[in-house]
């Protein structure tokens, strides 16, 4: 999957899918996990994306399928060891995003001490919107993201209650990894992730982001 740049018109593949674990306090709580003292990072092959209108495909292997509604940061200027400061002029634009995550497999993982990338990773597990320009974002912290199933609320949040905001985890990525233009970042859900079933439409919602649906169907 190809995402657009909205700024720079560039139509480009992201090199990586970072993905921010336990970023809101209540989450970390509904899942009996410890709030950490830095960003948890995972990451998501590209292959996981999935655009607007499409279908998330459950797989055989889980049983558990949960939906986490998120924030997701497209990065638009290459940067190494970025201050906090400067954080957010790296940042090319925001859109909605769900972490699809097999639950049951998840769980197996952390009981065994093991990665999370098959929880994680399958095809599909990505959702992803349109972004709208960091321009017309003047601070993200302010934003409020949201999720609906079948028409019923089932997540709602606002970005303002991340552990870690935008800036910081811009910051902290880079002095890990280099990023580079087209990079994504998945920032976190709030409270109230549950399992999809065969049929399920997701529609996530967020101020001043455009709308992301898709289907949820069983392989």
């Amino acid at each position: 999957m190809n995402i657009h740049l909205p700024m720079s018109g560039l139509k480009v593949r992201p090199g990586k899918v970072l993905c921010i674990g336990r970023n809101y306090a209540a989450h970390a709580a509904e899942m009996q996990s410890d709030i950490p003292v830095a960003p948890v990072i995972f990451l998501k092959p590209p292959t996981a994306l999935l655009g607007h209108g499409g279908e998330v495909l459950l797989p055989p292997a889980s049983k558990d399928v949960h939906h986490e509604v998120e924030l997701v940061v497209a990065i638009g200027k290459k940067g190494k060891n970025i201050p906090v400061s400067d954080a957010l002029n790296h940042v090319e634009g925001y859109a909605l995003g769900i972490d699809m995550t097999a639950r049951d497999l998840q769980s197996e993982a952390k009981r065994c001490g093991l990665p999370w990338s098959v929880a994680k990773g399958f095809d599909t597990f990505a959702p992803l919107g349109t972004f709208t320009p960091a321009r017309d974002i003047s601070d993200p912290r302010r934003l409020r993201i949201s999720l609906h199933v079948n028409g019923m609320l089932r997540q709602q949040g606002s970005v303002s209650r991340m552990l870690f905001g935008v800036d910081e985890l811009v910051a902290y990525a880079s002095s890990i990894f280099t990023l580079m233009p087209g990079d994504l970042m998945y920032t976190g859900t709030p409270e109230g992730v549950a399992a999809v079933e065969d049929g399920d439409r997701l529609v996530a919602t967020g101020t001043g982001l455009q709308d992301l649906a898709v289907d949820v169907r069983r392989i």
